[in-house]
């Protein structure tokens, strides 16, 4: 591998450090907004693939094609000089600028590139690890003169009216910017064209376009918060009009909250701890004021679903017990039926046992018996209607008293 040149001294004393954050209003302490926002970026030009092609000064452990390069730019005094089409040719160029800075975007890379740029700019095993792997927590570590951040961005799908959350790992180093996408979200690109339309912000070397990401993931949650409210307003609309899916929608939605959560939660610890070494490290005093901006959103942003996670637990127990009450309701309509039923199963019983006794009497004395003591008797037919009146007026007595009838 050839001779790598010697790293500049980081500009303002840059070395990593942790940090998180949150806002909305990105407004500097002079009044006006922050560069990077001044205009808004018009919609990102499709980057075309790079052909493969090879570099014979390239070391041998560099990849020769573009892989998942999105997009590799050096910068000079805030203005792009090159664009090379390569890893091995950004390594190149970048050896040759003695105060350039590399910016370098790779979306779901191999591990043969991930290693190459390890062994160029130094990265730690560790961090390398990391970013092959993703799913990791969003976190912010140093080793040495470099800084790995790793970011949860997040957007909102409309159709299906999810949440989907994407993985960033940054690589700050002395003269180089490393973002390793997993996912779709954020878009880098606009980011990057909004700080090139900025030289005097990108000018600022490596820390600034740190800022720039991060300000971008923390303005990706805001469309994500809005479409949450909104689903949080359906919901309780469809809890209270007794929708039977609404449960598993409320199920759904909070696990999202969790895991939003957890993309928002570690951002805050992770920008005051950037904010604690402005002093230290003698930080741009407007990219003092654009961290501060983005560390408030961030606060701001983590409160909101905190209170959204509160809000569906609240949703879900008030469900539960319009659910519960609803059964009750049920349950006591079948009782009433029931006893309607038990009623009027009483009122036929009554009635056939009362018609039963005249009916037990007459096929008493219907049989064909010569031998009867009541046959021949002159008031034997008396007699018998007389029984038959005695037994049914006894009978309705009694279930007349027994609520019956």
């Amino acid at each position: 591998m050839p001779q790598r040149r010697a790293r500049p001294t980081a500009k303002n004393g840059w070395t990593g450090r942790n940090g998180k954050s949150d806002g909305n209003d990105r407004t500097s302490k002079s009044g006006r907004l922050s560069g990077w926002r001044r205009t808004p970026a018009p919609p990102p030009t499709p980057t075309p693939e790079p052909s493969p092609s090879s570099s014979t000064d390239a070391p041998p452990s560099e990849p020769s094609d573009a892989g998942s390069v999105v997009q590799a730019a050096l910068y000079r005094d805030g203005v792009r000089v090159s664009a090379p089409d390569t890893l091995a040719d950004t390594f190149r160029e970048l050896r040759e600028q003695p105060s350039g800075m590399a910016w370098i975007g790779l979306a779901r890379p191999t591990e043969r590139e991930l290693l190459s740029l390890a062994a160029e700019f130094d990265l730690h095993p560790l961090a390398v690890e990391d970013a092959m792997e993703a799913h990791q927590r969003p976190k912010l570590e140093r080793y040495g003169d470099t800084l790995f951040v790793v970011l949860s961005a997040a957007r909102y799908l409309d159709t299906p009216e999810e949440v989907d959350f994407g993985e960033l790992h940054v690589f700050v180093g002395p003269d180089f910017v490393i973002t390793v996408r997993h996912g779709a979200a954020p878009d880098l690109s606009a980011v990057r064209q909004r700080m090139e339309e900025s030289p005097e912000l990108l000018q600022l070397g490596p820390e600034a376009v740190l800022y720039a990401i991060l300000d971008a993931v923390v303005d990706g949650y805001a469309p994500v918060v809005a479409g949450v409210q909104t689903d949080i307003d359906e919901i309780e609309t469809e809890v209270f009009r007794g929708d039977p899916a609404v449960s598993r929608r409320i199920y759904e939605l909070s696990r999202e909250m969790v895991e939003f959560q957890r993309a928002t939660r570690p951002l805050v610890g992770m920008l005051h701890s950037l904010m604690a070494g402005f002093a230290k490290y003698g930080t741009d005093e407007e990219l003092q004021r654009y961290l501060r901006d983005v560390a408030d959103h961030v606060t701001h942003t983590s409160e909101q679903v905190d209170g959204f996670r509160q809000a569906l637990t609240d949703i879900l127990t008030v469900n539960a017990t319009l659910v519960t009450q609803q059964q009750n309701a049920e349950m006591r309509a079948l009782a009433e039926a029931g006893f309607e039923q038990n009623e009027e199963i009483k009122k036929i019983s009554s009635w056939a046992a009362i018609l039963f006794a005249p009916t037990l009497v007459g096929t008493i004395y219907g049989m064909n018996f010569d031998r009867m003591p009541e046959l021949h008797w002159v008031l034997g037919y008396p007699f018998a209607i007389l029984l038959m009146a005695v037994v049914c007026t006894s009978l309705y007595v009694i279930f007349k008293r027994k609520d019956w009838l």
